[in-house]
């Protein structure tokens, strides 16, 4: 059940600073892992400024969501599943699974020539990217503990950031010289890279729970939870009526499928999402605020790239560098608040400012125009950027302080389940409301004599919409604007219960040693610790700690 080897395990136990060789360890591990998030966070913006291109040229703008939904979907499903499976068997021959099958998926989508060979291909991807996500973050809280991992945590927000800049850029820079399909091919060197530091720097045993039974009935249930919810929300309003059987159905699968799945989750040996995770304030707080994070965070990512192409008339390169600001800000924030919680141990205050800000960066959003200068767009997603940058990592590092070691892994994956859930109605529902009301408005507004086939605005492009008459360029840009505007203001009170979630969050200690466990044992009242099994409670158990630690200890000695 260790992850590391005796005498390094001693060190840590007792507080003392790690050596050289162990700092030059950490160091070579963590140079595959933010590999992995690189590779990850990339390609969930690189499609950004390449969508309305990708759409036009495959005839496929009432799918565009998809292209980003399919993603993020099939990575929420694979999170639980990853992160219950690396506490089992070990996180290195699923961190190598996950790399290869993102591979794959860039290889599908690369050679697709229609939009069902693509969203096929991004699918792929997603099965693997969502281990990429969630073991990185488990990994290097086998190694690193709690109070030291607030600045490796910023740095992988960093990351994220970065590759979300990036992101953008290469898409554009790739859809306007070599073709957009090398959106997915430039992931296969960057996977070989990933697979080959974490061949050669991943030394982390093979956990072993005793051949423990694997919740396959709880994973499937799960899967069929998340994709009928993302699909009622992808379609309703768009593709079906809310009021629609197919719809009605889907929301019916969810609430069926989700109660079956509590019910096998309370029976189940070794749950893929154990029911005594929600007896932890501090993880439901943190794990709804997540969830409502994503739905910002991903609906403006999906869609601010394209508005900026259609409104602003900006090349999709340009589109990239103007989203710099937005990532550009989340970049120095996330490592700053990550070096200053190492620092001071110190974390509530920042994800409950990030949330204020997230809600005035909706509310500036807003107000965007198709006439105001583009500097004004850039630091309305400079605030955002921000305030994403006080939160996202943070949340996370708040549930890994909560439970022990051999649970983190579950834990995490969890919480940025939630909070892909967030990510995938984030982009479908904003996608939704988008492109709903765009076809109505342009359907409106557009002379009749000004489109032969209605159909035709499927294939609208950026380069289209600039060869247009000005009076039809103008309807459509205005369309553009005026379908997307609204819907961040509906976002708002998302940030403001966010908010109120967060000050409710209970700032307990940052462990300080690795065998030290959860400092938060207690945070969530005596009713709710006394409903977990004692082998679940983390190390130090209720209040006063003692003897769940000394069992806990004897337990380490023999494994």
């Amino acid at each position: 059940m260790s992850d590391t080897t005796a005498p390094a395990r001693s060190s840590r136990a007792h507080g003392t600073d790690a050596s050289a060789p162990e700092k030059r360890r950490i160091g070579l591990i963590f140079v595959g892992l933010i590999t992995a998030m690189l590779l990850a966070a990339l390609d969930q913006t690189i499609f950004s400024t390449a969508l309305p291109t990708v759409v036009g040229e495959l005839n496929g703008v009432d799918h565009m969501l998809w292209v980003t939904t399919a993603y993020i979907l099939a990575a929420t499903i694979m999170m639980p599943v990853y992160g219950k499976l690396g506490d089992l068997i070990g996180r290195k021959p699923l961190f190598m699974i996950a790399i290869s099958l993102f591979m794959l998926g860039s290889v599908v989508g690369a050679l697709s020539q229609g939009m069902t060979e693509l969203i096929v291909g991004r699918a792929i991807q997603g099965l693997g990217g969502g281990g990429l996500m969630i073991l990185s973050q488990a990994i290097i809280a086998d190694v690193v503990p709690a109070r030291q991992r607030g600045r490796y945590m910023g740095v992988m927000g960093g990351v994220f950031a970065l590759a979300s800049v990036a992101g953008p850029l290469l898409g554009g820079w790739f859809t306007e010289s070599i073709g957009w399909q090398w959106c997915l091919w430039i992931n296969i060197p960057l996977g070989i890279l990933a697979l080959v530091s974490a061949t050669l720097f991943l030394k982390l045993p093979r956990h072993d729970r005793g051949g423990a039974k694997i919740d396959v009935a709880g994973m499937v249930l799960l899967a069929i939870a998340s994709a009928a919810l993302v699909l009622a929300s992808s379609w309703g309003g768009h593709t079906y009526p809310w009021a629609s059987w197919q719809i009605i159905g889907l929301f019916s699968l969810a609430v069926l499928s989700g109660v079956a799945f509590v019910l096998v989750e309370r029976a189940a040996d070794e749950p893929v999402m154990p029911l005594h995770l929600f007896h932890r304030r501090n993880f439901v707080l943190t794990t709804t605020a997540g969830l409502l994070t994503g739905i910002l965070m991903f609906g403006t990512l999906a869609y601010m790239p394209t508005y900026l192409q259609m409104v602003a008339g900006v090349s999709a390169t340009q589109a990239g560098l103007l989203m710099i600001p937005m990532m550009g800000a989340m970049l120095p924030t996330s490592i700053i608040a990550g070096n200053l919680v190492s620092r001071t141990g110190r974390y509530k205050a920042f994800p409950v400012v990030g949330a204020v800000l997230l809600g005035v960066a909706m509310v500036l959003l807003s107000t965007m125009s198709w006439t105001q200068p583009i500097w004004v767009t850039c630091i309305y997603l400079a605030v955002m950027g921000v305030g994403l940058g006080l939160t996202m990592q943070i949340l996370v590092l708040i549930v890994q302080n909560t439970f022990p070691l051999r649970m983190v892994g579950t834990a995490t994956a969890a919480n940025n389940y939630f909070r892909q859930i967030g990510a995938s109605l984030g982009a479908a529902v904003v996608g939704s409301m988008f492109t709903d009301r765009l076809i109505d408005l342009l359907g409106e507004r557009m002379p009749a004599d000004a489109v032969v086939d209605p159909g035709a605005f499927n294939s609208l492009t950026p380069e289209a919409v600039a060869d247009l008459p000005q009076q039809a360029h103008d309807i459509v840009v205005s369309s553009y604007n005026d379908a997307l505007t609204p819907v961040f203001l509906l976002l708002l009170p998302l940030a403001i219960i966010s908010l109120v979630l967060l000050l409710f969050v209970k700032e307990v200690p940052l462990a300080t040693t690795l065998d030290e466990g959860a400092p938060g044992a207690g945070e969530a009242g005596g009713a709710a610790v006394g409903a977990v099994d004692a082998e679940d409670v983390p190390d130090g158990g209720v209040a006063d700690g003692g003897p769940m630690r000394e069992q806990d200890s004897a337990l380490a000695r023999r494994t």
